[in-house]
Parts: C-alpha cells; structure tokens; sequence
C-alpha cells in the first residue's frame, strides 16, 4: 500500500484568499499597506478569480463595499492595513451599522509579539471599531483563518445585516496551516431571525380589520427581507396607505396608488401631518429613528401601533407599541395577509390626496417650475428622470440635494435608492456609486451630490477612470454647504458661518481625470445635457449650477412634532 498523501499546507494569506472564493466573493475594494502585504501577494496570484478594486482612500473603499451590497444584495468587502488603513474604514463601518448594510472589513495588524508595544501603525481597531461593529475578532493564529473568516460572513448576512471586522496580525498571514473551509449555518445563543409569535399575527390582524383609518410606515427591512412581493400582496389587500422612510424608498413604486409619499424631517406634508390621525399605525421593517417621529412624546398618540422588526432591540426602544410581531417580514407579512381582509379607505386616502395637493400648491410647484432665474434642485431630478424613466439606481451623498433627489426620483424597481441614512455621512455617494454599478453592472447608476459632500471624497473620481466605469455624477453646486445654510438662516437668524464655499472648477477637475464633463448654468441647457449624460456609455461628470439660497420645505423643525410640519 501506497502512503497516504497528505494536505498540502498553506499560509493564512492563502487561506483568507480561499476563504474568500469559498464564500463566493470575486469582488473586493481596497487599498494596501505594510502589515497586510501578505494578503495582497496572493491577490497577485489569485487575480484570475478575485478581482480587487485599487480605491484612492480607504473610505472609498468601504462605501464602495456598502455600495455593492445595497445594490446587489450580496456582502460587500473592504480591505486596509493597519494603523491609519484601518481607522480610515471607521466612517463607512459606523454607516453600514446603523444602517444595516453586510460587510465584511478585513485589516492587517502587527505581528502578535508587537500587539500593545505602540509598534509603527498599530492600533487597536478592534477597540475602536467594536460599538460600530455587529461583531469583530482578531486573528493571531494562521489556524484560525478558515473558520474566523466562515463565522463573519454568516454574520454580516443573516438576521438583521451589519458590518463585521476581522483584524489579522502578520505573523498570522505568514504561518502555514491545513485549509479546510466549512460555511458557518449557524452559532450557539445566536438566533439572527426569532421565531413568529401565530398569536401576534392574529392579534394584529384583529386591529388592522377594525380600524377605520389605517396607515403603513415601510423601512428598508421589507428591501432587506426581500419581502416586496409579499408587501405589495399586503397593501394591496388592505388596501391601506403606505409611507417609507428614506431607507424604504423603492420597496414598491413611487407611482403605486397606496404609495402616499416618504414621512420624516424633509417628507411629504400628508403622511407626516396624517400619522397623528391614523387610528392604527402599522411600522414594517423601521425602527422609528429621531428623523421620522420628531417629538416621541407627541408621535402617533392616538393611534394603536403594530410593529413587524426583526430586531427585538429595536421594539419598544423609542416608541411603545401594541403589538410587536418579531421576525422576517417577509414570513410575516405573509402570514398577516392570510388574515386579514380585503378592504379599501377611499375617504382616508383621499385626505393624503388632498394634503398632496396643498403641498404640490405651496412646495412642489415653486421646486418644479420654478418663476425664478436660477436651476433648482428639483427641476434637476426631474430632468434625470425624463431620461432614465425611473428604472436607474439613484445614490446620494447627505444635505438638501439627498432629500430633494429621495422627494422627487421616480422609482419603478426596488434598490434603486442608495444612501447614507441613520449617520449622515458626506463624501458617501461617490464611492458608493462606484459599488452600486459593480453590483448592479446592467443597471444605470446616477450618483446625485452636492458640492460639499463631492469634495470629501472626489479622489474617488481617480477609481472611476482606472476602472473606466460608466457611473454618471450629477454636481447640484448651489457654492454652499446648502442644508447647514438652510438651517442658520431658519434657526440662527442667517448667520452662515463657514458655510459658503469657494469651489474649485469641478468640470477643469474632471476632466484632469480624463472623464467626460459639463457644466449646465441656464434652463434651456439642462435637458440636453442630462440626455447626453444619461446616453454616454462612458463616465460622465455633470455640473448643475443650482440656486444658491433655496431650501428645502416641507421641513419638521429638529425636535418639534411631526404636526407641525412647516411648508414654508
């Protein structure tokens, strides 16, 4: 008898590489650096199966990743070295958190003996990354790699979706070890989609067969859950007005007759006003943030409230509800509408339809078709619907320009809306933009930015010309840090310190990165420029010189009840 040919053994490098293919990732973003060398010879050797995108900063990394994921479904990946690598990955960490978008961040580390000595770029990022993070770990053994990186992926996909980091010291990527790779399906007391209470469904089904004037508030959970059939089969047959946060927008059309508009700080006038008269609030997939309730004390108080989540944290946090129904809506929302009944509120939902109206007398209007001069920021979107007809994915970066683009974007197909929601954060669209197309590559993407955010991260603009990927970047430059300015004139008696901006020649600029570019300053202008846009096969970079003082109404005052919406 012949010996028995054994394993041959590879490095912990290697193993990530394999672990990565394992776990069917052909996409990666990143940038590298000294203690992540090794990781990246094997890229060298493993191009032919994982492609890996060069960023220009490591945050365009990681939005880039979010950006993938959002667009895709799938879990995006970043990678950075140590030290300032990886705290640059922070930003986009913490906005994939609280908006729960899958990510996988792997960093390098110093070798294990080094760890807490201050050696050249150590830092704790575990540390620092671990009230941001759904879960982080650190690799100091070679051994540990397979399962470690298995355990994450499982992680950031299942239940409700986060970010997770693993951080791997040198020593770790250089050691050898027998590779074995087995997908994680499950960890002990970690239950990602609790199980549906039947007497919750047939308690909320109670409620929603009594009430008499019902309103649907949707987040992104029904487009996480990939529960759109099964929410559109339950508006349809409750036949109740529906609402979406900003993360929501998409789940079903804008032009769906049950869709009454977005609610929050920036939203529609009726379903913002309309929430304190509902007599049963129905939340699926939201998780009540401090921009759509306003005032918690004077939010929906008359009303009975059920709340479908998947994340027990999230019921009872900030608005007490009836009736929690905790799990996968998309489970749950077909169990509801088992039992329910098919109804219509014709009276109710012409009271959106009339709030609409005034809305569309005092706000819409003026943004639309616009007496004034100057472009706005309104008549911009509306143009770039004309020419995408509602079927691109729109990503925005955060200000006046992401609540204009989310209020007047048309949107046929979910996914379609991609944007920093729960932090804020400026210099996402970009990078983000430059995912979304890679995840979603027959699909166009439209990156809509304001000046202030474009300029965080407008190196970015260096990956889209290496890669020649035909995203098209919308600039709505009115020279102004435009939602910050809106505020002091509103708030602060039109002080605007250092919020006027002295802008650089954003088409001078793009076209240095040999991208495509034009400047539109007149009406007559817009039209054609966005068709050539929106037509190009290639990247193309469109400035809008917008209105410089406009703002951006309907608009609930920070910390005032959504009763007192102000159109004006």
């Amino acid at each position: 008898m012949g010996k028995m040919k054994k394993n041959k053994k590879i490095s912990g490098a290697e193993a990530v590489i394999k672990s990565l293919i394992k776990e069917n990732i052909d996409l990666v973003y990143g940038y590298p650096g000294g203690a992540i060398m090794p990781v990246y010879d094997e890229f060298f050797k493993f191009q032919h199966k994982v492609n890996h995108v060069l960023t220009r900063h490591e945050q365009g990394a990681v939005h880039a990743a979010q950006g993938y994921a959002r667009s895709s479904g799938r879990v995006g990946v970043a990678i950075a070295t140590s030290g300032p690598g990886a705290t640059n990955l922070v930003t986009g960490i913490a906005d994939a958190q609280i908006d729960s978008t899958p990510i996988v961040c792997i960093t390098g580390q110093v070798p294990a003996h080094l760890l807490g000595s201050d050696a050249f770029q150590e830092t704790d990022i575990i540390g620092i990354s671990m009230p941001v993070t759904k879960w982080s770990y650190q690799i100091t053994k070679a051994s540990e790699v397979p399962d470690v990186i298995a355990k994450a992926f499982y992680i950031a996909k299942s239940g409700r979706p986060g970010p997770v980091l693993i951080d791997i010291t040198k020593n770790a990527q250089i050691e050898m070890l027998d590779f074995k790779y087995k997908k994680c399906v499950g960890i002990r007391s970690y239950s990602p989609v609790p199980k549906i209470d039947k007497n919750k469904i047939l308690e909320a089904a109670e409620l929603i067969n009594n009430a008499k004037n019902p309103l649907i508030v949707w987040g992104q959970g029904v487009i996480l859950g990939n529960a759109e059939k099964e929410f559109k089969n339950f508006v349809e047959k409750s036949g109740i007005p529906a609402a979406w946060t900003i993360l929501g927008a998409s789940a079903i059309p804008t032009s769906h007759e049950l869709n009454v508009g977005m609610v929050g700080m920036h939203g529609n006038y009726g379903p913002n006003i309309l929430t304190n008269k509902c007599d049963l609030l129905i939340a699926i997939g939201m998780r009540f943030d401090d921009r759509v309730t306003g005032d918690t004390s004077t939010y929906a108080k008359q009303a009975k409230i059920i709340h479908l989540e998947i994340d027990p944290a999230e019921v009872n946090k900030n608005i007490k509800v009836d009736v929690p129904v905790v799990g996968n809506c998309k489970d749950s929302l077909r169990m509801l509408t088992r039992n329910i009944k098919e109804k219509s509120y014709k009276t109710w939902v012409n009271k959106f339809d009339e709030l609409m109206k005034k809305e569309f007398k005092k706000v819409i209007k003026s943004d639309l078709s616009p007496k004034k001069k100057g472009l706005t920021m309104g008549e911009s979107i509306i143009a770039i619907n004309k020419f995408t007809k509602g079927k691109a994915i729109i990503v925005t970066d955060v200000g006046q320009h992401q609540m204009v683009a989310c209020r007047y974007a048309n949107f046929i197909d979910s996914k379609s809306n991609i944007t920093s929601g729960g932090l804020g954060t400026m210099g996402f669209a970009l990078p983000a933009a430059i995912g979304a197309k890679m995840g979603a590559p027959k699909r166009e993407v439209v990156a809509v930015i304001g000046d202030g955010g474009y300029q965080m991260t407008i190196q970015e603009l260096g990956t889209i010309f290496q890669l020649q990927l035909p995203v098209k970047i919308v600039i709505l430059n009115n020279d102004f840090l435009g939602m910050v300015r809106q505020w002091q004139q509103l708030f602060f008696d039109k002080r605007y310190a250092s919020t006027e901006m002295v802008n650089p020649d954003f088409v001078s600029i793009a076209k240095a990165y040999f991208l495509d570019s034009e400047r539109v300053e007149s009406r007559s202008d817009l039209e054609p420029a966005v068709k050539r846009m929106i037509e190009s096969k290639k990247p193309f970079v469109l400035e809008i010189c917008v209105e410089k003082e406009d703002n951006v109404f309907p608009m609930i005052p920070s910390g005032a009840s959504v009763s007192d919406i102000r159109l004006e």
